[in-house]
């Protein structure tokens, strides 16, 4: 789900179910593109296709039209990411075959019952490094038009394009024994991936929307408030702890801000930074620090944002950040909302990988 989320070129993600546990779960993470489709009994068996399931929610989505394009993913392919999804749509639309479905490539010898070969001669046998292999079905996803799914009653259809992914991928979860597989392939090649990238030496975040639920408060006489969240106050003394700098840069103007920024003892504080400016002030500190942008973490929640967490080497975005910013490829998006402990979520992350 989150990696569908993420992508892009995704619109809307619907989790068809006839759970109500899974419906919850699911509703849960308040990701914003994601709807429920409680699928009919008669689809909801264990002889039931995933076709009918398909050809089911299409008939009772009378607004999608022929051209709209369909991504069917399977929750058993744990190891499908943002940028497979991403990839794949855009090979899609730009070589436009009918349809189009996830492989990978195995180079594994194939035999016949008659004892005869099926793709090597074994009197010549290649060497596997120099095996071009074959490209076999991972069941991580398809992708198809509403008009294709309905001419051809099939989830794939007419010409066929291949998207190809990692060998490792083609672990499915079908069965309890499945998980110590994939468990072990996600440690060597998912996990481990993202804990080498580079250590992060600069924590950022901005205010409104982050460490505050975004709401304005102004008292009788005209004064403005903000709700900050103790949590969040101790992400920073855990960066402290950990020889992390941290600061705050923020659109905004106010001596509330500065005061909570001495509070927490940010090492730096940026107020008033509209359009580039914030990315112009990370710059700024990055060369008084002598750091690259890769090593710097920023957590925002608007368009205002949308320039320096591009440009970060780690992103993050509250439950409730604006869908723009949800969009942006591999961006960590938070299960708390701004003001309610999305910062110290963050930096846990952080400081997990470090």
């Amino acid at each position: 789900m989150a990696a569908l989320e993420s992508c892009a070129l995704v619109e809307k993600v619907i989790v068809a179910t006839d759970c109500e546990e899974i419906a919850t779960v699911a509703n849960g993470f308040g990701f914003s593109k994601t709807q429920i489709y409680y699928r009919q009994p008669e689809n909801a068996t264990d002889t039931a296709t995933t076709e009918s399931v398909l050809l089911e929610f299409l008939a009772a989505s009378p607004t999608l039209l022929p051209n709209d394009v369909i991504v069917l993913a399977q929750a058993t392919s744990p190891f499908t990411q943002t940028q497979h999804f991403q990839e794949a749509l855009q090979q899609f639309l730009a070589d436009k075959p009918d349809s189009t479905l996830s492989c990978v490539r195995t180079k594994r010898f194939f035999w016949n019952p008659d004892g005869t070969p099926k793709n090597y001669d074994f009197f010549q046998r290649p060497r596997r490094q120099d095996f071009e292999g074959e490209l076999m079905e991972n069941g991580a996803f398809y992708v198809n038009t509403v008009g294709g799914i309905l001419k051809h009653q099939c989830r794939l259809g007419g010409k066929v394009g291949i998207y190809e992914m990692p060998e490792y991928s083609s672990v499915e979860l079908d069965e309890p024994q499945d998980w110590l597989v994939a468990e072990t392939l996600m440690q060597q090649h998912v996990l481990k991936t993202k804990s080498s990238r580079t250590v992060i030496k600069l924590f950022l975040t901005d205010v409104d929307g982050v460490l505050t639920d975004g709401s304005m408060y102004y008292a009788e006489n005209g004064d403005e408030t903000k709700r900050f969240h103790t949590h969040d106050g101790m992400a920073f003394e855990l960066l402290r702890k950990a020889g992390i700098k941290t600061g705050i840069i923020t659109s905004e103007q106010t001596e509330l801000v500065a005061r909570r920024a001495t509070k927490l003892k940010t090492d730096y504080i940026f107020q008033g930074k509209r359009d580039g400016g914030k990315l112009a002030a990370a710059q700024h500190i990055c060369q008084q620090e002598n750091i690259s942008m890769s090593e710097v973490a920023y957590i925002g929640d608007d368009l205002n944002c949308l320039e320096l967490l591009q440009a970060v080497g780690l992103a993050a975005c509250p439950a409730n950040a604006v869908q723009a910013i949800k969009n942006i490829p591999n961006i960590v998006l938070t299960q708390k909302k701004g003001g309610d402990g999305a910062v110290r979520e963050f930096v846990e992350l952080i400081l997990g990988r470090q």
